[in-house]
């Protein structure tokens, strides 16, 4: 065999249509071996000797696309000084493309022996791990063109690729559960009609199904536990392991494009899956321990701000680079739109303490490729001061927890401060707009993956996790949820009307606040998780997605989840409410006064009591978030369109009642005098019909316990 010295950059194995180079980073090991596999368990070893700043790199001439390979690391076995190298254990490539197979767990692929921790284990993991893959990098995108879709026109879709598709009726099932799905006509037009316009995938960089789950008879479902950064998880493929995974991605990105839809990536960047140091040795431990990880005081133990074992070391130079390269290899390459970082403190964290300007967040900042797409923080880890929400610098978007607890506990009928809840409602400017943000830095949410279903968040007061075999431990017990009086599935007519009811409310007040909406996939349709509020590891129906009949067009009343008439349909037309209506989505705060230049005398917008009687400063200390309407002046919108003009709209008022009976609310007088209902969540069929009652301004409406109402008036030409 020939082998070349090739050359240090790019690192990972790089095919140029007559062979492939192969460069890896090590300043732990002596020697290096690139191991070719073959398919009958026998490997041909190249010794990597050419060596540039710590980057051992060779070129093989003949190595085509679908080669299995990975390294041996030669070098010390130290691990009281953090020095984990080991021969025996086949590693893989952190830059590997794709991966081909899964872990087989056993002794092998952990550096020690399990009944002798401290004595170093020599058996071979090569017939028992995973192995890292040479892809062909040439793809026909065609006209393939991002949608480049603006954050105020945004409205994320939160979804994973198995579950969402692993029980659609209108896909094949050979094609369920993979990328290939994510491209079907039957799930792009679900999305289209819905009005997506950002499906955000659950982790699929390349994971791992974890050693204790499996011996449980469970798996990692979730995935947020990455060994390849730059692998699309074999799993989810449809046709094949060896490189077949890149391209099934890249045309299910190709097909949600062509629909105008974006595609942003959960990503984890801020750990492995090799856990702690009992955990296995898969990649980056044998590679260079003390590069990739941070290390406590004594080197053999992990710092954990993760929850998960290990944290990647952030102010390792190696280890940025790494990251910056593979963002930029998913914009460039696979061209997705964005991504939402898991656990982004982590990311911040330099030594101890979040430090938002740490040299991650410098590196986003100047990167021509990676500031320019959506960057959305998960702002917070488990680590000490880890909570961060509206703390990160201004190029970012952040899930806002502050805003989904809020809506959680108002409506639930929490005692909640006003103030806080019309904060929320109107982009939380107490959060973002000290450091020169905009209401679209709050990324908006009521649920997400994490957590209660919408069906379930009405239907249970407590998690019943038991079924991820940790005596219910797992998962949080403080959900804000409420039962609406019976805990888990009902037949009471009531309880389920008023379940249903409560859901259009959550999605009402989700699509009519300012920020950006996130919607959980199937709560669309009150798909439910019978209670689990922690489904990692629930690779099951109980997870996935159940899809409602094809003529049953939604959860009916007292249907699917109880979700009410037409939840699927009631959410549809919230979602295109709010695409038609650019008061919902302003790029800039309110101002609370009217607008210069616009020849309205009204403020941009105004808060009421139910009497209908402006809020005064004793309302706001003195009120709780129970019963209150707020006026949005489509007449009073500050922020010019794309090519200077002034934006006008209908103006809307909106009516909450959260407590627990009905209430009369006043149309003010002063601020519009004839209306229409365009929103009642206790009479939705309304809203999908879009018929609604003229009201005239001084009129009194009755809104039941626990509704929203929204009338609407044209805004007069002037």
């Amino acid at each position: 065999m020939q082998v070349w010295p090739g050359e240090a950059y790019p690192l990972g194995a790089t095919y140029d249509g007559a062979g492939t180079n192969f460069a890896v980073f090590t300043e732990a090991a002596d020697r290096v071996e690139l191991c070719l596999l073959h398919d009958d368990g026998s490997e041909t070893a190249v010794e990597l000797r050419e060596s540039d700043a710590f980057v051992r790199h060779a070129y093989v001439p003949g190595i085509m696309p679908g080669q299995r390979y990975g390294f041996r690391m030669h070098g010390p076995y130290d691990p009281a000084r953090g020095l984990r190298c080991n021969s025996a254990k086949l590693l893989l490539d952190p830059y590997a493309k794709a991966i081909s197979g899964a872990v087989r767990w056993g002794e092998e692929v952990y550096g020690y022996h399990f009944d002798a921790p401290e004595r170093r284990n020599d058996l071979d993991s090569a017939p028992h791990t995973m192995t890292s893959v040479v892809v062909n990098p040439y793809f026909d995108w065609g006209d393939d063109r991002r949608p480049r879709t603006e954050y105020h026109h945004t409205v994320i879709y939160e979804a994973h690729v198995k579950g969402l598709t692993m029980r659609h009726p209108g896909l094949p099932e050979e094609l369920r559960g993979t990328y290939a799905a994510l491209a079907h006509p039957a799930l792009i037009e679900h999305l289209t009609e819905l009005g997506v316009t950002a499906l955000e995938l659950m982790p699929v960089h390349q994971f791992v199904n974890d050693h204790r789950l499996v011996d449980m008879g469970l798996n990692n479902y979730w995935g947020y536990n990455t060994i390849g950064f730059f692998a699309p998880h074999n799993a989810y493929a449809s046709w094949g392991d060896r490189g077949q995974q890149v391209l099934e991605f890249k045309s299910a990105v190709r097909a949600l494009h062509e629909a105008g839809i974006e595609v942003i990536l959960d990503v984890v960047y801020n750990h492995t899956a090799e856990g702690n140091h009992l955990g296995p040795t898969l990649s980056f431990r044998g590679i260079d321990n003390q590069s990739y990880y941070r290390l406590t005081d004594d080197p053999r133990y992990y710092m954990d701000t993760t929850g998960t074992g290990n944290s990647l070391l952030m102010r390792s130079p190696h280890v940025l680079q790494m990251i910056m390269d593979s963002l930029r290899y998913w914009v460039l390459e696979m061209h997705v739109d964005g991504f939402r970082f898991d656990l982004a403190a982590t990311l911040a964290r330099q030594f101890h303490e979040v430090d938002r300007l740490s040299s991650f967040f410098d590196l986003v900042q100047q990167d021509p490729v990676v500031s320019q797409v959506k960057l959305i923080a998960e702002p917070w880890d488990v680590g000490e001061g880890g909570y961060q929400v509206g703390n990160f610098p201004p190029l970012w978007t952040e899930w806002n927890g502050k805003y989904r607890d809020t809506v959680r506990d108002v409506w639930r009928g929490e005692p909640r401060a006003v103030g806080e809840f019309a904060s929320r409602l109107t982009g939380s400017s107490d959060l973002y707009q000290d450091d020169g943000r905009r209401p679209l830095a709050s990324i908006n949410f009521v649920t997400c993956h994490d957590g209660f279903t919408l069906h379930d968040l009405v239907s249970y007061d407590t998690k019943h996790n038991q079924a991820n075999g940790e005596d219910n431990r797992d998962g949080e017990s403080h959900n804000r949820s409420w039962n609406c009086g019976v805990e888990g599935e009902s037949d009471d007519p009531e309880v389920l009307r008023l379940r249903a009811r409560q859901m259009r409310n959550f999605v009402a007040t989700l699509m009519l606040s300012q920020g950006v909406p996130m919607i959980s996939h199937g709560d669309e349709f009150g798909r439910t998780q019978k209670g689990n509020n922690n489904a990692y590891c629930q690779d099951s129906e109980l997870a996935w997605v159940e899809w409602p009949d094809a003529d049953e067009g939604g959860a009916g009343e007292g249907g699917a989840g109880g979700a009410g008439a037409g939840l699927l349909e009631f959410t549809r037309a919230l979602v295109w409410l709010r695409k038609e209506h650019p008061v919902f989505r302003r790029r800039r705060f309110f101002h609370g006064r009217p607008v210069e230049g616009t020849h309205d005398e009204l403020s941009d917008i105004a808060w009421f009591t139910p009497e209908g009687t402006e809020m005064a400063p004793r309302d706001w200390d003195r009120a709780q978030a129970s019963a209150l309407s707020v006026f949005l002046n489509g007449n009073a919108i500050s922020e010019p369109g794309a090519r200077g003009e002034r934006i006008t709209d209908d103006s809307f008022l909106l009516m909450f009642n959260a407590s627990a009976k009905p209430l009369e609310f006043v149309v003010p007088v002063d601020h519009g005098r004839q209306w229409q209902v365009v929103v009642d969540t206790a009479n939705p069929e309304a809203v999908a019909q879009g018929a609604g009652t003229k009201v005239q301004a001084g009129a009194r409406l009755t809104l039941v316990d626990r509704s929203m109402t929204v009338l609407q008036r044209p805004t007069r030409p002037l």
